[in-house]
C-alpha cells in the first residue's frame, strides 16, 4: 500500500525498491479536461500563431508591448490555475503544464511571462493563503488586472536563498519591509508580489527565521528597476523590485510566520511542471523546424536528410522529447493525484527537461547549418532563450546536489536506526539480533535480488522484460553503492559534491527511464506491440543509452581524477588565469 504523503519513487531506490505502484499506471488528464484542454491549445495556436513576426521584433526591442499583455488578459491565460469559484479554468497540474507547452511552442517570452505568473507568481497563494486572502486577490489574478510575480532571489543571495537581507521588523500591529530583490520575471509589469523576507524568531533567541508576504504593487514605497537586458528570454519583462518601510498588515502574511523558507521550496516544486511543459513545447518546436530544414537544405545533390549523422541528431531529438514529456507527465500526475512527497522527482523533471531540451536546441541549429547561426532563422533566438531554464529556479548543480542528499538522507536515516537498535543489543540480545538479521536480509537482496525485498517490475509489459532486468539490476547496485558511500563519509557526504553528482546522474537517468517504461507500457497495452513499435524503439533505444551512463557513473564514483582536477582548478583560482602559453615554451 503506497503511503502518498512519505513514500518517494526516488528515495525508495537508494533502499533497493522499485515502488511501482507510484508509476504504474502512467497517469492521464479527466477526459473533461482533456477537451477543455485540446480547445485551449487550439485557441492558443489561432491567437500567438499570427505573432510570429512580432515575438523576433519584440526580441529585439527586448519587451512585449502593453497591448499584447492585454491581448494575453482578455484571453483568459492568466487563469489557468485559479479555482472556477474564483473565475479561473482550474486546471490541475498536467493540464496546466501541457498549455504552457503550446504557448512555448510559439515563444519562450510569453510562455515565462504566463509561467512565472501562475507556476511562482501567484502559487503561494493557492498552497498557503487563507479564504480570505484568497477570496481578495484570486478574481483579480485570474483576469489578470493583476499580474503576479516571485520574490525570491537577491544580490548576493541566488541559490543561497537562506542569505537573503530582505526584511521585516514588527512595529506595533504592523511589518516594515525593507530590502531589495533581483532578476525577477515580471517585476515591472506585476500588481502582486510573494516576497520573502527574515523576520525576528519571536522566540527570543535573536534568530531570523524567513517568512513569506503578499505584497500588493499599490502600496507605497515600492518602486521597479528599468528592464533588464538579457541574453535570451528578452521580450519578458525581468527587473529589480525595491522595498522601502512599505507598511504590511498581517493579513499580508502569507501562511505562517517564520515558515518560509519552507514555502519558497514547495513553492518552486509545486510549480516545475509548467517549467516541464515549457520545455516539451520547445522541444516540439524544434524537431518540426530541424525535420522541415533537413528536407528542404541539399547538399551532395540530396537532401541531408538522408544523411546518416543528421537522422541521428534527429532521432535522438526525438527520444529526448518523448523522454522529457513522460517524466513531466508523472510529475505532473504525482502533484494531481495528491502525492506529497514528489520534491526530488520534480527536481529530476526540471534538470532533465532544461538539458535535454539545450541538447535539442544546439543540435537543430547545427541542422540549419549557416542559416541556424543568422537571426533571420529562428534557431538562434531559441538557443539564446532556452539557456536560462538551467538557472533558474535553482541551478541544475544545486538541484543535483539536492537530489543525490535528499534521496541519501532516506539510507541514512535507516543506518541511524540500525546503530539506535544495536545500542541495546546487550541488554536485550534478541531485539539486537532482529535488527541485524532484517538489516543482512535487506542486504543479501540488494546484491542478489533473491530474496526479502521487493525488487521487480510486475507492471512492466513483457516486451520490456529485458530492458527491465537491466534495470532492476541497477537498482542493487545504487543501492550498494548508496549504502557504502554513507558508511564511508558518514555526515561528511555533504561536502562531497562530486560523489553526490555522479549520484544524482544516476537516479536521474533511472527514474526517468522508468517513467518512459511507465507510458510505453500504456501505449503497448491500449496499441499493442505494432501500434506501439517506434514508442517500443524509444524505450529501448534510452533506457540502453542510460545504462552505460549509470555504469560509468558508478564506476567512477571508485576510480576518477577528481583530485587531479581539483587541483588544477586551484592553480587556475591562484593564478587568475591559464597557466600555459606557447610564446613561453
Amino acid at each position: 500500500m503506497i503511503d502518498k504523503k512519505a513514500d518517494s519513487f526516488v528515495q525508495s531506490l537508494c533502499m533497493g525498491r522499485i515502488e511501482e505502484e507510484i508509476l504504474f499506471p502512467y497517469p492521464t488528464m479527466k477526459a473533461s479536461e482533456r477537451e477543455t484542454v485540446a480547445q485551449v491549445t487550439a485557441s492558443i495556436d489561432q491567437v500567438l500563431g499570427g505573432h510570429a513576426k512580432d515575438f523576433r521584433a519584440w526580441d529585439v526591442k527586448g519587451e512585449q508591448p502593453p497591448e499584447f499583455i492585454e491581448e494575453l488578459r482578455s484571453f483568459g491565460l492568466f487563469g489557468l490555475i485559479v479555482p472556477e469559484a474564483h473565475g479561473g479554468l482550474g486546471f490541475g497540474s498536467a493540464a496546466y503544464s501541457r498549455v504552457l507547452q503550446q504557448v512555448a511552442m510559439h515563444d519562450g517570452s510569453v510562455a515565462l511571462t504566463i509561467g512565472a505568473h501562475s507556476s511562482i507568481g501567484m502559487r503561494g497563494l493557492l498552497l498557503f493563503g487563507t479564504e480570505a486572502q484568497r477570496a481578495r486577490w484570486l478574481p483579480r489574478l485570474a483576469t489578470g488586472e493583476l499580474i503576479a510575480a516571485f520574490c525570491l532571489t537577491e544580490p548576493g543571495a541566488g541559490s543561497d536563498a537562506a542569505s537573503i537581507r530582505t526584511n521585516a521588523r514588527r512595529e506595533a500591529d504592523h511589518w516594515i519591509l525593507n530590502g531589495e530583490k533581483l532578476w525577477i520575471t515580471n517585476g515591472g509589469i506585476a500588481g502582486f508580489y510573494t516576497v520573502f523576507a527574515k523576520t525576528p524568531s519571536g522566540n527570543g533567541d535573536g534568530k531570523a527565521h524567513m517568512t513569506a508576504f503578499i505584497v500588493p504593487r499599490d502600496l507605497p514605497g515600492i518602486s521597479t528597476g528599468p528592464h533588464e537586458d538579457k541574453m535570451g528570454i528578452r521580450a519578458s519583462n525581468t527587473t529589480t523590485v525595491h522595498f522601502e518601510d512599505v507598511k504590511l498588515t498581517d493579513e499580508h502574511v502569507l501562511g505562517e510566520v517564520g515558515q518560509g523558507f519552507k514555502a519558497a521550496m514547495k513553492i518552486l516544486n509545486a510549480g516545475r511542471s509548467g517549467l516541464g511543459g515549457g520545455c516539451v513545447g520547445g522541444m516540439r518546436k524544434l524537431i518540426s523546424l530541424a525535420t522541415r530544414q533537413a528536407k528542404e537544405r541539399r547538399q551532395f545533390g540530396r537532401p541531408i536528410a538522408e544523411f546518416g549523422l543528421v537522422k541521428q541528431k534527429l532521432g535522438e531529438m526525438v527520444v529526448d522529447a518523448y523522454a522529457t514529456e513522460s517524466v513531466v507527465g508523472v510529475v505532473a500526475g504525482l502533484s494531481d493525484q495528491g502525492y506529497e512527497d514528489y520534491a526530488v522527482e520534480a527536481a529530476i523533471s526540471k534538470v532533465f527537461a532544461s538539458e535535454a531540451l539545450w541538447r535539442s536546441a544546439d543540435e537543430a541549429l547545427q541542422v540549419a547549418g549557416g542559416n541556424g547561426y543568422m537571426r533571420e532563422f529562428p534557431y538562434e533566438r531559441v538557443l539564446r532563450d532556452v539557456r536560462i531554464n538551467r538557472i533558474f529556479e535553482g541551478t541544475n548543480e544545486i538541484l543535483r546536489l539536492f537530489i543525490a542528499l535528499t534521496a541519501l538522507n532516506r539510507v541514512g536515516t535507516q543506518l541511524k536506526e540500525l546503530a539506535d537498535g544495536l545500542k541495546g543489543a546487550m541488554n536485550d540480545p534478541i531485539k539486537g539480533f532482529g535488527v541485524l538479521s532484517d538489516y543482512a536480509m535487506k542486504h543479501a537482496s540488494i546484491r542478489t535480488g533473491l530474496v526479502g525485498e521487493k525488487r521487480s517490475f510486475s507492471k512492466l509489459h513483457p516486451a520490456l522484460a529485458e530492458v527491465g532486468d537491466h534495470y532492476e539490476g541497477l537498482v542493487r547496485e545504487v543501492a550498494w553503492v548508496a549504502d557504502r558511500e554513507l558508511r564511508r563519509h558518514g555526515k561528511e557526504i555533504v561536502g562531497k559534491q562530486l560523489v553526490s553528482k555522479r549520484i544524482a546522474d544516476v537516479l536521474i537517468d533511472l527514474f526517468v527511464t522508468a517513467c518512459v517504461f511507465s507510458r510505453v507500457t500504456a501505449a503497448l497495452e491500449k496499441e499493442g506491440e505494432k501500434g506501439a513499435v517506434h514508442e517500443l524503439e524509444i524505450a529501448r533505444v534510452f533506457s540502453r543509452a542510460a545504462r552505460s551512463r549509470i555504469r560509468g557513473n558508478l564506476h567512477r564514483v571508485d576510480s576518477n581524477d577528481d583530485e587531479l582536477v581539483t587541483a588544477l582548478a586551484d592553480d587556475a583560482l591562484e593564478r587568475e588565469a591559464y597557466g600555459w602559453d606557447l610564446l613561453t615554451a
